[in-house]
């Protein structure tokens, strides 16, 4: 049986960075409690995909934290990460489970009941819904109710993910509804502190949480 723990979703964004401060920055969030780490790469080739998906596996394996990778089924295969993460208008997650198999992690993107009941019907093992808020990402972004996350909480048996401009001033805001947790791009990967970040937001999260069940 899979195990795994979306609390603190740490997703990467290399712009601007040079491959030794990224992987800095991701083992200082790796160190600091993420619990989950995701690979996501847009405008890297193939091959470039593949060599930083290794280094970013081997110190998520440092950290006994799995390695899923945004979107590309073929570069997740390659270096044997423990899943991958597909979006509204990447490969069905159905076609995604039957390449990876039933071992790994599959990850999908939802913004409303019908998108998240359809994913979980065709196996997704977790759930990301958002964007909450607006966000500094690449990444095109529709904003996502708390109601609507609320309502997908509830509709599907699996852990949902809220994601989305998400940090430690607003996620006040996601209390009372049953997420099992956050996931985060800029407020760790710009931190000045990357380690101290991903330790305050665990432990923020912690918090909202306390006493849903």
């Amino acid at each position: 049986m899979k195990e795994f723990d979306t609390q603190l979703y740490f997703i990467t964004d290399s712009t601007g960075y040079s491959r030794k401060e990224f992987l800095y920055r991701v083992e200082q969030a790796l160190s600091g409690g993420a619990t989950m780490v995701q690979l996501r790469e847009k405008d890297k080739s193939t091959r470039e995909y593949v060599e930083l998906a290794k280094e970013v596996h081997r110190l998520a394996k440092k950290y006994h934290v799995p390695l899923i990778i945004d979107d590309r089924v073929d570069v997740a295969l390659a270096v044997n990460a423990e899943g991958v993460h597909v979006g509204q208008c990447d490969m069905p997650v159905a076609m995604a489970r039957k390449l990876m198999g039933d071992d790994k992690i599959i990850g999908a993107t939802a913004k409303t009941v019908g998108q998240a009941k359809e994913a979980y019907q065709q196996g997704a093992d977790y759930l990301g819904v958002g964007a909450i808020y607006p966000t500094t990402t690449k990444v095109k972004t529709v904003l996502t109710s708390v109601e609507t996350l609320n309502d997908i909480c509830h509709a599907v048996p699996i852990p949902v993910n809220a994601i989305g401009g998400l940090n430690k001033e607003n996620i006040e805001i996601l209390k009372g509804i049953p997420i099992a947790g956050i996931c985060v791009v800029s407020a760790i990967m710009k931190a000045e502190n990357p380690q101290e970040e991903a330790d305050v937001l665990r432990q923020a999260i912690e918090s909202i949480k306390g006493g849903i069940v």
